[in-house]
């Protein structure tokens, strides 16, 4: 039908209901027959348009007066505006405003370098009347903060008195003097044990460096406090280590040296023993001659081994006896050590990765968001966390029994698996709960992901003993670059998959 024949029609319908060819009336008359006629005009729809910009109250009284043109919503909201009175508008604002700014000053004093300037620009934007965007960025500005808030630097105080997060005066009123003289006390103590601690344990001398800085702390215990001092001492404790070990590996090479030849002349000696004693004796030679030009503390080694010696001219036969005998002994242990060694592999095995779904374990995905964040902090590279979570799991177990509940576990998992690159690490993070860490990835690409699970999850026929099982799941997605924090991401990760089982579940959030 064409706009034509719409206005015919219009004409036609005036003359019907007996109305006069004024622009109202024309125009209630065209609306209604391009209606009629299945046709969207804009013009006629610009009651419904104003209508939803309207608060409920004010759309629920025109729906009663059944307004219809524009006219008669312009008369209806003049005659609104008449009956109000604007003082008492202006008077409430005026008074929420001031109270607002008296909130914020108070806030201004708080001990809170962010809360503060925060608070600052906020009373400036009411001030200069800034515009309601102006004023929403500022109100998204207070709620960001209140979520990121982290109040844990507090606890720092623990050692010295209790500390009371709601009041901050009261925490500070009870670190009293006594305890903190108490802490240097502490200092004292602390600094001789470490002191003691950098000696080397094994190796026979000390480090210059450890030693200058053993002399320091004696004498100045509170230099523990410095963090540069700290680093310091952390260095000294590599450097005693590493001498204890330098020194031990000389030991060891030492002894080395006498039982190699001891193993091997001995066994030379088994083959040969027509000439057992003449082969001792030279062995007893030889240990003499290194007992003399190895002067330490392993010289009791070697005086040791020197007696063995004395005492195997007597034992050679048995010796070589015993050694035949226990030859398959000898074979059994080193298959049993090689099982163990198996056993201890699986066992490795299975400290990383959860024994249902074959994916990494809590553990496991601890350990890679510790790797991924230094990586973030060192070059900068991004990661992003989506938090999976099965809808109903519970209902499932209850219905179907925890073998079905399990076999609907394994399935997710090998969904995640399928849809992950190499790089990504996915895991089971507790229950029905599963993590995906994403590298390299952005809030839109992991959105991307946690979508293709959500949709391959719902196209997959979950059986169990021929009954199909509805299965959805919800996600949260959250990218590191966005947060202060890797436990503000985690915790923004499980806010949005809190949200997503809030809005209804079979859901990715957030909803870009």
């Amino acid at each position: 039908m064409t706009i034509n024949e719409i206005i015919k029609r219009a004409i036609e319908r005036l003359k019907r209901e007996g109305k006069m060819l004024t622009p109202d009336f024309y125009a209630e008359a065209f609306c209604a027959e391009a209606k009629k006629a299945g046709i969207l005009v804009e013009d006629c729809n610009q009651v419904d348009k104003y209508l939803n910009t309207l608060e409920s109250h004010y759309q629920n009284e025109i729906k009663q007066y059944r307004i219809r043109t524009t006219q008669e919503l312009i008369r209806f909201l003049i005659s609104k505006l008449n009956r109000m009175q604007p003082s008492q508008c202006a008077e409430l604002l005026h008074a929420q405003s001031t109270l607002s700014k008296r909130i914020l000053q108070a806030v201004e004093v708080l001990h809170n370098a962010e809360a503060t300037d925060l608070a600052k620009k906020t009373i400036l934007a009411i001030d200069e009347q800034t515009s309601t965007e102006q004023l929403e960025h500022y109100r998204q500005a207070w709620i960001n903060f209140l979520t990121l808030y982290d109040s844990s630097f507090l606890q720092r105080f623990a050692p010295y008195g209790s500390v009371d997060s709601g009041d901050l005066k009261k925490t500070v009123e009870q670190l009293t003097l006594g305890k903190a003289e108490q802490s240097g006390g502490d200092l004292n103590i602390a600094s001789s044990l470490l002191v003691a601690s950098l000696v080397p344990s094994i190796a026979s001398s000390v480090n210059d460096q450890i030693a200058t800085l053993s002399g320091e702390l004696r004498s100045h215990p509170q230099m523990l406090t410095s963090q540069s001092v700290v680093e310091e001492v952390k260095q000294a404790i590599k450097l005693r280590i590493a001498l204890d070990k330098q020194n031990l590996k000389e030991m060891v090479e030492s002894l080395d040296t006498v039982l190699d030849k001891l193993s091997t002349q001995l066994i030379e000696l088994i083959e040969r023993s027509d000439h057992s004693n003449v082969e001792i004796q030279q062995i007893k030679h030889e240990l003499e001659g290194l007992e003399r030009l190895k002067e330490s503390d392993f010289a009791k080694a070697h005086s040791k081994l020197y007696t063995i010696v004395v005492t195997l001219e007597q034992k050679t036969e048995e010796l070589s006896h015993d050694l035949r005998e226990h030859n398959s002994t000898v074979g059994m242990l080193n298959k049993r050590v090689h099982e163990l060694e198996a056993q201890l592999e699986a066992a490795q095995k299975a400290s990383t990765e959860d024994f249902l779904t074959k994916l990494y374990n809590k553990r496991a995905l601890e350990q890679n968001l510790k790797i991924k964040e230094g990586e973030f902090d060192r070059y900068g590279r991004n990661f992003s966390i989506v938090m999976f979570d099965l809808d109903h799991f519970k209902k499932i177990n209850d219905t179907y029994g925890h073998e079905a509940g399990d076999a609907v576990l394994s399935a997710f998992g090998k969904i995640l698996k399928d849809l992950g690159r190499t790089v990504d690490i996915i895991g089971r993070y507790g229950g029905e709960e599963f993590m995906g860490l994403l590298s390299d990835t952005d809030l839109k690409g992991a959105v991307t992901f946690a979508r293709k699970v959500n949709e391959q999850v719902l196209k997959t026929r979950f059986m169990y003993k021929d009954t199909r099982m509805e299965v959805s799941v919800s996600c949260g997605v959250a990218q590191r670059k966005d947060f202060p924090s890797l436990k503000a991401t985690v915790n923004s990760a499980d806010q949005h998959l809190y949200d997503a089982k809030k809005k209804g579940r079979n859901r990715v959030e957030p909803n870009l």
